[in-house]
Parts: structure tokens; sequence; C-alpha cells
């Protein structure tokens, strides 16, 4: 997926994106401890990036998605993060 999808980058995340090769397509977070040191606060964003993917739901399984945070985040920023993923989610869709 790293290699072969297409990125699409944001201020806090970049989400790659490929076909999926199996129906349904899978979505992968990455979220490292360098850029969310406390792990309450990285649950805290994985569990609100899979609302927004639910979201999207039908959409979405055509794909096999990673979201991946591109540089660290502060608490307060999990809300913008959150809506990044949401605009970046979509703008694949409308891509597509």
């Amino acid at each position: 997926m790293f290699r072969s999808g297409r990125r699409y980058d944001a201020h806090f995340l970049q989400l790659i994106a490929a076909p999926a090769a199996r129906s349904p397509g899978r979505v992968g977070y990455v979220i490292g401890r360098k850029s969310i040191r406390n792990a309450v606060d990285r649950n805290r964003l994985r569990r609100r990036l899979r609302e927004s993917v639910r979201a999207v739901r039908p959409a979405v399984e055509a794909f096999d998605v990673i979201l991946r945070v591109r540089r660290p985040l502060a608490r307060a920023d999990i809300a913008a993060a959150n809506a990044e993923s949401r605009r970046l989610l979509v703008g694949l869709f409308e891509q597509r």
C-alpha cells in the first residue's frame, strides 16, 4: 500500500488509497507514539477516524485505505484532524 497507493496530504493527516484487492476494502490507521504521546489521545483519534470512515461506508469498500498522522498533534488538534479525515475521504470519492 505505501508503495502503490495514491497519496492525499493535508496538514495533520495523509490518506493513502488504492483499489481494493478484495471486496470489501480495508482501512488502516497509523498513529505513532511520536505523533501523539498519550495512549488515551491516540485511541481517541483512532475512534474518531473510524467514525469518519463509517460515515462514508458504502463508497470506502471499493478501496484499501490508510490514514496516517503526518506530524505531532496536541489534544486540542484531534477535532481538526478528524475534520481533515472527512475532507480527505470525501475528496477521494469525488476524484474517482
